[in-house]
């Protein structure tokens, strides 16, 4: 092998290694033996998060939570930020301790030319425990951040925001996001009780230009406005639903696709009567998915699905419970047209347990993306959230800001029975972590009151990584009493793409000469 191929493929190795957004292998040479060429998963190096600005409300009051669990083999060095998007605020919302330092609006006040640079947000000063920030009002922006070393692998950041009143009054939470340029969400709306938005955050130094399209029920909305729209450099616009279309529609899957750049994209679904929540991308559309941690006192859940492209989409509808898969009745398949979102109310499907849906084909398989609306509580005590379609497990996902009370953790092994380990965390202020094994049986849900620190202070996180069986999905919900109503978020726990594969050199490159 020349010196030119092994530069080649310690350069590819290192872009591995930092990106961790694929996975790398150097061809075969005639006569090479592949299996000694097994590629080693090796820790990320780099990553980013992104935020959306929490809320509009002056009665909102947000908290942040980073973390990042420990990882082998990441040595010691490396930090984790998270700044304001505009990089032209002085101040933010908390610093690295949880201290309010104001709304986040500073400027330099005209004394200079200059623009001063962001004051980081939340700076956590080792793995393995979090750290919290807060901020009050509606002026809280967007954040973006990045991190290195070893605080990169599996970096997980939560934004939790409690609005006691108002249109979208109850809790929101969302897990910040990596940029990227194609994002699907099933279950947004622009009724006249729905206040949308797409939140899109650009963290890069140029320019990103988005399209955003939306599919009703019998098709693509037609509308301009929503082509070719500019997110500045390190900035963040909300775009609101209904001024893309004059039509209003309940149910709505906005598809955002990047035509330059990358963006973080998530949709705030505020509804009048229902409270609202953040709606997460759905998972890349597959001809099977996995839509885990309803829960178990859910009154009113509906789907809400597409099938990009032309093709139709047959569906068979489970229902993982804790006994095992369930065909709901009156509801055994649903029928997706090409284009079209199509919604299905199940009613109180769970029934009072614990339960995640599983789409699967009935006959061939065409890709589809699908979240589902979930309400709790009755009357005008009601309160919503949203459960995207999302990946497995895989490896390891975290879940950040959980406290001692109001947190369960879901988990589903829709086909093998599987083995799963779920650590807490130490506190924010103080605790010992814990681990404790979990078996899921095949085909079933279990809601696990999640193991919490000794001597908890502060709030915690749960780390959840499969040790054997099949894949498991899961997701964390977050619930607390807002004058009665029965306030919750959930968020889904994907693989968190902590590890990258790089392919083992055949010769020792360090040896080379210059």
């Amino acid at each position: 092998m020349n010196r030119t191929t092994l530069s080649l493929i310690a350069g590819a190795t290192a872009l591995a290694a930092v990106t961790g957004f694929a996975a790398l292998s150097a061809p075969d040479a005639p006569g090479t033996d592949t299996a000694a060429k097994a590629a080693a998963q090796l820790p990320v190096e780099r990553t980013s998060l992104l935020c959306p600005a929490p809320s509009t409300s002056d009665l909102a009051e947000t908290s942040y939570t980073s973390f990042t669990p420990v990882t082998k083999g990441t040595g010691s060095g490396g930090k984790a930020e998270l700044r304001e998007a505009d990089e032209e605020s002085a101040d933010a919302p908390a610093d690295g301790d949880g201290e309010d330092k104001g709304n986040g609006k500073g400027k330099d006040g005209g004394k200079s030319g200059e623009d001063k640079p962001a004051k980081p947000v939340l700076t956590p000063k080792e793995p393995g425990k979090p750290v919290t920030g807060d901020s009050s009002g509606g002026d809280a922006p967007a954040l973006v951040g990045t991190a290195d070393g070893r605080f990169a692998p599996g970096w997980t950041v939560q934004e939790t925001t409690e609005v006691a009143a108002g249109t979208g009054r109850g809790l929101q939470g969302v897990n910040c996001t990596a940029p990227d340029t194609d994002f699907w969400f099933p279950g947004a709306g622009t009724d006249a009780d729905r206040t949308d938005y797409v939140h899109l955050t650009n963290p890069d130094d140029s320019a990103a230009v988005v399209d955003i399209e939306l599919y009703g029920k019998d098709g693509a909305l037609k509308s301009a406005v929503g082509e070719g729209i500019t997110v500045p450099a390190h900035s963040s616009e909300p775009v609101l639903l209904s001024t893309l279309t004059g039509e209003r529609q309940t149910n709505l899957t906005v598809h955002v696709n990047v035509r330059s750049g990358r963006v973080g994209a998530a949709v705030q679904a505020l509804d009048d009567k229902l409270g609202g929540d953040w709606l997460a991308a759905s998972t890349d559309p597959s001809g099977s998915l996995v839509l885990p941690g309803i829960p178990k006192d859910a009154t009113s859940v509906r789907l809400v699905a597409l099938a990009p492209g032309d093709a139709d989409a047959d569906l068979k509808v489970r229902l993982a419970s804790p006994s095992g898969l369930i065909t709901p009745a009156g509801n055994e398949t649903v029928h997706v047209k090409g284009g079209m979102t199509t919604a299905v109310d199940l009613g109180d499907v769970t029934r009072g347990e614990a339960g995640s849906l599983v789409l699967t084909p009935t006959d061939r398989s065409v890709p589809v993306v699908a979240a589902l609306r979930v309400v709790r509580g009755k009357g005008d005590k009601q309160e919503t959230a949203f459960i995207p379609a999302t990946r497995p497990v895989g490896t390891r996902a975290t879940s950040a800001d959980n406290s001692g009370k109001g947190s369960t953790l879901s988990l589903t092994a829709p086909g093998a029975a599987a083995t799963v380990k779920v650590t807490a965390s130490a506190g924010s202020e103080g605790g010992t972590p814990v681990s404790k094994t979990y078996t899921i049986k095949a085909g079933t849900t279990q809601d696990i009151e999640p193991p919490a620190p000794g001597g908890l202070k502060g709030t915690y996180a749960l780390t959840v990584e499969t040790v054997s069986g099949g894949p498991v999905y899961g997701a964390r919900t977050l619930t607390a009493s807002e004058d009665g109503v029965p306030a919750f978020t959930v968020q889904t726990l994907p693989d968190d793409r902590g590890t990258v594969a790089v392919p083992e050199a055949d010769e020792d490159l360090s040896v080379l000469q210059r």
